[in-house]
């Protein structure tokens, strides 16, 4: 069979059968909550739902339908949640319950906010430094599970993901095996292929029911040539693209015969360790490691401009839910003590993105710090960074929201310039209303005349301040329908307390919102009046 026909080869570990119709969402699977959907899969269905004891978000794997009589498929699937039971490692999966419900079997897991090592690669400049980083930890991840006899059988980029802190996270274990298991070695079994073509080692070709922990270290190759190249290989592997002190390395880990392998992940790892810690890294450098090495530099630079923690002020319980998305942009929002009793919370976007979007958002904070004690009225501050804005001839856009809150005299104030909403709920009252106030953004036009508005805000009152101000775009009638599916999203979790509930509508707006929505940075912010 030739590579490119070997490539297009069916990887279920079954055999395949028609599409099924979309089920509707069910309430609850085992004792957990559903929320919403995440995903469709030939395989399985993944929900969202909430964990009843702890009320964290929890990721609920069910096995589809269409593989319910299929006793071998139901064992597959109870075997991944037996082999996930067995691992404790920060680089894996947590399993937290799994077996049997009204409509087949499921699992339940961690849930991970975050995106796939494709993804990542696909979207992300990596620096060596930060290519090596990742190995090691998919690597730490490999000899915990080896140590426990576990062969993954599947390691590709799809299975490791990167969340939103950049931690690494190994999943999908669909096809893990213990090495002690006895399989049917009969053609049938020979013949199935298990596991993805590009990352499979050859024994795992010819058969995939018996391999052992070096066929895992040559998948853990394949991944490292792709993250230090930074970018996908599509099967064509060329070692020497690699930096010198690197080749030696993944030489020995794609071997062809698994004996001339390394065979213990604990060498690879230490090899690996080595390089980075060595002076050749500094001289081996990818060409393109500047730009990545900036781009690392600029993410940590856009984390200066967001808080990581709500305020504590007095007389209210404040909540903070964030997703800074992949790109680079000049996001920022802060939370300001304007004068004795009054407090501000300001959202801002460049129209800018990239370095230059980071440098001016940067210093239109230097701005608002500087001006916010001034005034407790929002349209007199936002005129006063307008001119100033103007006046330097920035040639930039600012979109931005600025809420103050002044609890003693029950009342706020809010401006919204092209970005974000406000939602009030009064106490006793379950609907919110959405306080609309209309102005265009900074460094538009010297002479616009910037109008706030005033309401009522008395105890027991919740507000809901986003950076969004629909989940969809288009027409009136669209942007309406998005208005009406984010107050239901808000009174699904009014029963919450703040920080709940701003993380339950992260969750709830990053599932329904489609594909904007997943790539956007968001920022929740969720008031209770004490």
């Amino acid at each position: 069979m030739s590579d490119e026909l070997f490539h297009k080869q069916r990887t279920l570990p079954g055999e395949p059968s028609p599409e099924e119709p979309p089920s509707p969402l069910p309430k609850s699977i085992g004792p957990y909550k559903v929320e919403n959907l995440l995903e469709r899969g030939g395989m399985s269905i993944l929900y969202l739902a909430i964990h009843p004891d702890t009320r964290e978000p929890v990721t609920i794997k069910v096995l589809s339908p269409k593989y319910l009589s299929n006793p071998e498929m139901v064992q597959r699937f109870l075997n991944e949640a037996e082999i996930i039971a067995m691992t404790d490692h920060p680089n894996i999966v947590k399993l937290y319950g799994y077996g049997k419900w009204a409509e087949g079997v499921y699992i339940a897991m961690e849930f991970i906010q975050g995106i796939s090592l494709r993804q990542y690669l696909l979207q992300t400049p990596i620096s060596l430094k930060r290519a090596l980083e990742i190995i090691l930890d998919v690597g730490y991840a490999l000899c915990h599970l080896h140590t426990h006899g576990v062969i993954h059988r599947d390691l590709k980029p799809e299975n490791i993901l990167v969340t939103d802190t950049g931690a690494i996270k190994v999943i999908d274990f669909g096809i893990a095996q213990l090495l002690t298991e006895k399989t049917a070695a009969d053609a049938t079994a020979r013949q199935r292929l298990i596991g993805t073509p590009i990352y499979m080692s050859p024994e795992q070709r010819e058969n995939p029911e018996s391999v052992s922990y070096p066929s895992d270290i040559y998948s853990m190759g394949i991944v490292a040539y792709e993250l230090v190249l930074g970018k996908l290989s599509h099967g064509q592997i060329h070692i020497a693209l690699m930096p010198k002190g690197l080749q030696k390395i993944l030489n020995k880990a794609l071997q062809f015969k698994p004996e001339d392998r390394y065979q213990d992940i604990v060498d690879f790892i230490t090899d690996i360790t080595a390089y980075l810690n060595s002076a050749s890294i500094i001289k081996e450098k990818k060409v393109g490691d500047q730009l990545s090495e900036l781009s690392e530099n600029l993410n940590k630079a856009q984390g200066l401009l967001v808080p990581t923690a709500p305020p504590s002020w007095p007389k209210m319980d404040v909540g903070l839910a964030t997703f800074k998305g992949v790109g680079i942009t000049g996001v920022y929002y802060d939370f300001f003590d304007i004068s004795p009793g009054s407090y501000g919370i300001l959202m801002s976007e460049c129209s800018t993105k990239g370095a230059e979007g980071v440098i001016y958002t940067g210093i239109l904070r230097g701005l608002i710090k500087a001006l916010s004690t001034s005034t407790t009225f929002p349209a007199e501050l936002i005129t006063l960074l307008n001119d100033i804005i103007m006046k330097d001839k920035m040639d930039l856009v600012f979109t931005l929201s600025y809420l103050v809150l002044q609890p003693e005299e029950n009342r706020l104030r809010y401006i919204s310039c092209g970005y974000g909403s406000l939602w009030h709920t009064p106490a006793g009252m379950e609907t919110p209303t959405k306080i609309t106030v209309d102005n265009i953004a900074l460094g538009l036009d010297a002479n616009t005349e910037f109008v706030d508005t005033s309401a009522s805000w008395k105890k027991g009152d919740s507000l809901l301040l986003s950076s969004f101000a629909t989940l969809l775009t288009g027409p009136q009638v669209e942007q309406t329908y998005a208005d009406t599916l984010f107050r239901q999203m808000i009174i699904e979790q009014a029963v919450h307390h703040p920080q709940q509930q701003v993380d339950g509508l992260l969750r709830k707006v990053k599932t329904r919102g489609g594909k904007a929505m997943q790539e956007k940075a968001i920022t929740l912010i969720g008031i209770h009046y004490l």
